[in-house]
């Protein structure tokens, strides 16, 4: 038996005592991670069959949801914390799932008779935890990691947190002594008030806190707790970090968030200088620009060192072309791109900003607009293009195919290997994934809001309604009798309609309302990627 050492004892207490948010991360969704190694030259394993590792699964919210969409695959997480993985086991059983297990389990005991697994994610863990256990985590996905494995890590870096320790070690001056939680972070949130009204205008500590300070007001408790006033919190250097998973052979394929690692993204002042200085180094190039844009976060994806020969990230548009594709685009003022219209600047996912310029462009928009939060395939982007501008395909190919490439450098589109089965259009019997419909957060308990994870691993908001009639969407029921449902729970004052300030009692006015709401919610589900194809 593994047996901790005081300062894991420590960590296990305020794990609990503190516990982390548990809920999806888009970013390490396995089937991002497979499309990412795809698109970088490896062919990774299919997440529908694959083998799971995730080191820190808190109470499971971000290795559940990649279960119940893979009835098929096996998923194994471990946390220090007994309170969150108790958590993370209930809600395995509520949503009636076998092909997970949690464990509270430290890290460092993982060995080769847990066997070898296709993914092993790690995210919000590496920096915090003392530096045998980040040893420990390089090593599990070293030996842990199937041949043609993807292993992804996040982490703070240098040289953005070197700010960032002064506001820190300021935080934990005042409030690391205190007793409980709630009274450290309240007396660390004094300290950085205190200072930022008396800092000098032109000093080192004022321009820290005039960064740092949104971001202290913006973020929750737990966030802050753990960030700023944990036992443990230890950035490196991107090219520190890399070093460090080369000696236990692992070679770096790519970051989670690509858009990153293109220096056209940067604009020409910087293209030319660092293509010239970096020499074709990938690795170089990547630790130029984090000084550049003063980074403090990073999510690493690596690979088994016999891999990194097959690594291109020169994109191939063969592969590009065997990718899947969503994305949004809204015109400025509203609505979507016009085929015929002049210049059209749009805002795609993440708030960017992209000009479609000829009609071949706006067609693409159109289509992935049309069809979000499904994905299209290249060949079904160009059919549909030729069709929207009336040209042959063997015109529209190139076009298409140089737009693709552009948007997937610039970040603007969400990629996968094969379709994403989210509903394009809203069927007459709606359905949903069956642990979706069970989850905990579904009951009225969970207040007016609540949170559940979509098709694309990301957590989504849900409304009273929406949540009403998502346990229902099993793929038997119609409009109508959705809408039945819901006249009833108002006739029997489980649930109420409000309009114009007053709740509806008429019975005819209810069903008509009822109808409404029915479709309203439902295409709301349908756009948040909750309803199944």
């Amino acid at each position: 038996m593994f047996v901790p050492d005081s300062l894991t004892s420590t960590l296990t207490s305020y794990y609990d005592a503190v516990p982390y948010d548990s809920h999806p991360f888009p970013q390490t969704a396995m089937e991002h991670l497979e499309a990412l190694a795809f698109l970088f030259g490896l062919d990774a394993p299919a997440p529908g069959t694959a083998r799971v590792l995730e080191l820190g699964c808190a109470a499971g919210g971000n290795l559940i949801p990649f279960a119940a969409r893979h009835p098929e695959a096996q998923a194994l997480g471990v946390d220090l914390s007994t309170v969150q993985v108790a958590q993370g086991v209930a809600a395995i059983g509520h949503a009636g799932l076998s092909n997970i297990e949690l464990k509270a389990f430290d890290i460092s005991g993982i060995d080769a008779s847990f066997g070898q697994f296709d993914y092993i994610v790690c995210h919000g863990v590496y920096s915090w935890v003392p530096g045998p256990v980040q040893d420990a985590i390089l090593r599990v996905c070293s030996e842990n990691l199937a041949p043609n494995g993807v292993a992804y890590v996040s982490y703070n870096v240098y040289p953005g947190w070197k700010a960032r320790e002064i506001v820190r070690d300021a935080m934990i001056l005042r409030g690391g002594a205190r007793d409980t939680p709630d009274e450290k972070l309240s007396y660390a949130r004094g300290m950085l008030e205190f200072l930022e009204q008396s800092a000098r205008a032109d000093s080192v500590l004022a321009k820290t806190l005039e960064e740092t300070m949104p971001i202290v007001r913006g973020a929750n408790s737990s966030y802050l707790l753990h960030e700023f006033l944990e036992p443990c919190n230890a950035p490196c250097y991107f090219k520190e970090f890399v070093a460090r998973a080369e000696d236990r052979g692992l070679a770096y394929l790519c970051d989670a968030e690509p858009s990153t690692m293109f220096v056209q993204n940067y604009g020409d002042k910087v293209r030319g200088p660092l293509l010239r200085e970096c020499g074709g180094s990938q690795i170089l190039m990547e630790q130029y620009l984090d000084f550049l844009v003063n980074r403090t976060f990073r999510q690493t994806l690596l690979v088994k060192q016999a891999s990194a020969g097959n690594i291109r990230y020169r994109l191939d548009p063969a592969r590009i072309r065997k990718l899947e594709f969503a994305g949004t685009f809204a015109v400025e003022g509203g609505g979507a791109p016009t085929l015929y219209a002049h210049e059209q600047p749009c805002q795609a996912i993440r708030g960017l900003k992209v000009t479609l310029r000829v009609p071949a462009q706006k067609a693409v928009a159109q289509l992935l607009d049309a069809s979000y939060p499904a994905s299209m395939s290249a060949n079904a982007l160009i059919a549909g293009v030729a069709q929207l501008t009336n040209q042959p395909v063997a015109e529209v190919d190139a076009l298409v195919m140089a737009m693709l490439e552009e948007l997937l450098i610039l970040g603007a589109l969400r990629i996968r290997r094969t379709p994403v089965p989210v509903a394009a259009a809203v069927s007459g019997l709606p359905q949903a994934l069956p642990a979706l419909r069970v989850a905990p957060g579904l009951s009225p308990a969970a207040g007016a809001t609540a949170s559940s994870c979509n098709q694309w691993h990301e957590p989504v908001g849900l409304t009273l309604l929406e949540r009403a009639l998502l346990p229902l969407l099993d793929g038997t029921r119609s409009h109508q009798a959705l809408a039945e449902h819901l006249a009833a729970e108002v006739r029997s004052e489980r649930l109420r309609f409000i309009k114009d300030d007053k709740p509806l009692t008429d019975p005819s006015t209810v069903q008509a309302f009822a109808q409404q709401q029915v479709a309203l919610a439902l295409d709301n589900l349908r756009r948040k990627a909750m309803l199944t194809a």
